[in-house]
């Protein structure tokens, strides 16, 4: 089965062989067990004298690094010191986000790391992936080949200009590809050896960096115009050169780019957006999550937008094409949806607005029908008391955009609203879930952006899925990957919310949670990975996986980490691993 054999081969090796001895094997975070090494491999390696001569299981090792991480005084400082695990032993690092993806997520991702991007300079020990700036744009292939791995699979690179919530953070966007990999490698099992991250560091904005003396980044204003666009150009090449077998994902580019750079590039190799196409089919996985509760059909839901940027135009784009696939005609569908922007409702009101809004605007029909009138300047309120939504989106990075006066409208006539406050981190939310279900006596079903503790009320405990797209992003990757797919159509990302939604069991919607809990992570990804498969088969894109054997390719092709025997190569065996 060569889809199999293929797919084996993405886990990396089942063992190193190496000339290396000693203390080089202690300080290289591949190798490196710490006091994980067995006793054969002491003898073998010279490696008897270096360590104490208690040898603990990596399930021992899990145990003690929780009670390192607990430790710590406050987030930030448990960022650094996972940040400073994976530098000294890498299996240990992933083994111990596995285990407790519950509790660790929030550290290496949102919201901690928001926090470490602002104060990337100060807290950085040891850096990771690749570094470019506008002064490589005619050696990048070469800059590409420095690192030290090349059969690369996966890339997440960012120009880190609009970072989270936090917009341009310089140099310090550069924890977003990061964090991002390492859920990519804990959550779809891709071989740490097989993903980069990438900084395409091409300046700063914020004077708070450029004025910094310890700022670790290109120290120049952001290049704009032709030289940008010649640069990205350049990078896509040394790409397509030096790693033609790779994903790449645009992450955390700000709406004037990051259209224009999937509409450009996405035909030419495999990509795709996160912010637009993973935040789209993870608020889609939630409001299909949400109509297994109420019972109700997707034609039938009218959906307002606090937001027309990225998030919500990708949203918005994905849910006309989930509507589609269920029927409904364009009239319907160009009636559900309503957006705002920072201007107001996004109409034809002979305002100019980006380009990427013209998808967006509410036509003259659609604003009679609900009798709005667009010249009055109509608010979120005056909006949803005419058109009676049954879903309310929000990515404003906005605290408090949601207010009471739009849910207590919404309730009036919804029996259950649909809420996704999506803004992160956690002081951006538009509204929290405690103010989502006071608003409307409690029978509000909530999904955030960033995480959020359970609330009773009313003597009922509700629980909040995170609308998190690493329940997307890891599972296309993978998928994308496996099947080896060479251009990645909006569609996929559908398929991929299908088969989350259809994932999350009964127990916990009834909870009113629409996304699985962490620790399922790895399980939601294996289905998400699997549905992107089928897609491709169905659709001709790339290699056609047989149905019988989709579930194995994707469980053989996931890295769960272990450590692996370290064995001294004979003389004149051939070149290995370390």
């Amino acid at each position: 089965m060569p889809a199999i054999k293929a797919s084996r081969a993405l886990r990396g090796p089942d063992s190193i062989e190496t000339n290396k001895r000693g203390f080089w094997l202690l300080k290289h975070p591949s190798t490196n067990k710490d006091l994980g090494f067995t006793q054969q491999e002491r003898d073998e390696l010279g490696l008897n004298a270096l360590l104490p001569p208690r040898i603990c299981c990596i399930e021992e090792q899990v145990e003690l690094e929780m009670e390192h991480l607990e430790a710590k005084a406050d987030d930030l400082e448990k960022y650094i010191g996972l940040a400073a695990l994976q530098d000294r032993n890498a299996v240990l690092f992933y083994r111990l986000l596995v285990e407790h993806l519950r509790e660790l997520m929030p550290i290496v991702y949102t919201p901690t790391v928001g926090q470490a991007c602002q104060q990337y300079s100060h807290i950085q020990r040891s850096v990771r992936g690749i570094w470019l700036t506008p002064d490589d744009i005619d050696v990048i292939p070469a800059r590409l080949r420095e690192y030290p791995f090349q059969d690369i699979r996966l890339i997440v690179v960012t120009d880190n200009e609009r970072i989270l919530g936090l917009g341009d953070q310089g140099a310090g966007g550069m924890g977003i590809p990061v964090g991002k990999l390492a859920l990519y490698v804990a959550g779809a099992g891709i071989h740490p050896s097989k993903a980069l991250p990438i900084s395409l560091d091409v300046g700063t904005n914020n004077a708070d960096r450029l004025e910094d003396p310890h700022y670790i980044g290109y120290p120049k204003r952001r290049l704009r115009g032709k030289a940008y666009d010649d640069f990205i150009e350049a990078f896509v090449e040394g790409v397509q050169q030096v790693f033609p077998n790779a994903v790449l994902q645009w992450e955390d580019f700000h709406k004037h780019h990051a259209f224009d750079l999937l509409a450009s590039y996405r035909k030419r190799l495999p990509c795709f957006n996160d912010d637009i196409q993973g935040t789209a089919a993870v608020v889609v996985a939630g409001v299909l999550a949400g109509l297994r509760i109420t019972g109700q059909p997707l034609v039938e839901q009218r959906f307002v937008y606090m937001g027309a940027g990225e998030a919500c135009a990708g949203t918005h784009d994905l849910l006309c094409t989930a509507m589609r696939a269920e029927g409904a005609a364009e009239e319907e569908i160009a009636k559900a949806h309503l957006l705002f922007d920072s201007r107001g409702l996004v109409c034809d009101d002979g305002s100019e607005r980006d380009p990427h809004k013209g998808a967006l605007t509410a036509s003259a029909s659609t604003l009679a029908y609900y009798g709005i009138d667009a010249l009055a300047n109509p608010s979120p309120q005056d909006v949803i008391r005419a058109m009676k939504p049954t879903v309310l989106i929000g990515a404003t990075a906005q605290a408090g955009a949601f207010t009471r006066e739009m849910v207590e409208e919404m309730a009036k006539h919804v029996e259950r609203p649909l809420v996704f406050p999506l803004s992160n981190p956690t002081s951006k939310v538009e509204c929290t879930p405690a103010e989502a279900l006071e608003w409307s006596d409690g029978r509000a079903i909530v999904a955030t952006g960033s995480p959020f503790a359970d609330v009773e009320y009313d003597g009922q405990r509700h629980v909040f899925g995170q609308a998190n797209n690493v329940f997307i992003f890891p599972g296309v990757g993978l998928g994308i990957i496996l099947s080896e797919m060479r251009t990645v159509p909006n569609e996929v990302f559908y398929a991929a919310a299908k088969a989350l939604a259809d994932g999350i069991d009964d127990d916990r919607l009834k909870l009113g949670a629409l996304f699985p809990d962490q620790s399922m992570l790895r399980e939601s990804s294996a289905r998400v990975a699997a549905a992107v498969i089928r897609y491709g088969r169905e659709n001709q894109l790339g290699r056609p996986i047989p149905e019988e054997d989709v579930e194995q390719v994707v469980r053989e092709s996931m890295w769960f980490p272990e450590y692996i025997p370290i064995v001294a190569r004979t003389q004149g065996e051939g070149a290995g691993d370390a």
